[in-house]
């Protein structure tokens, strides 16, 4: 191990170790988990979000509904699309910290030493 490969103290992996371990077991475990949450969880904001323009497209005047004040219900849908984006990123950080984060340290400490 040379001085280029120490890094702060920690090892730096050469290009060999990060291909062999994109190839592993363990990285394939980690982005299998990944995708899981992140393919459906993106479909599933993307077709409220077209639900959303649709809905804003042809039943607009059922939008201008007033619901109180000058507050109506497009208002409320375009509020809720802000609301789904924080929820979602809540449930993926509190996913991310159960199911990835223990895999990559893992990873990460293999890779480094």
């Amino acid at each position: 191990m040379n001085a280029e490969q120490i890094t702060q103290g920690r090892r730096q992996p050469t290009a060999q170790e990060f291909r062999d371990m994109q190839a592993s077991p363990e990285f394939g475990e980690l982005r299998s988990k990944f995708r899981s949450f992140a393919f459906p969880m993106t479909v599933a904001f993307f077709l409220w979000y077209v639900v959303y323009v649709l809905v804003a497209s042809f039943a607009s005047e059922w939008m201008a509904t007033p619901v109180f004040g000058a507050i109506n219900i497009g208002l409320i849908f375009g509020f809720l699309q802000f609301v789904t984006t924080f929820v979602i990123t809540y449930i993926y950080v509190m996913f991310a910290n159960k199911n990835l984060e223990p895999r990559q340290a893992a990873i990460r400490q293999k890779m480094e030493g």
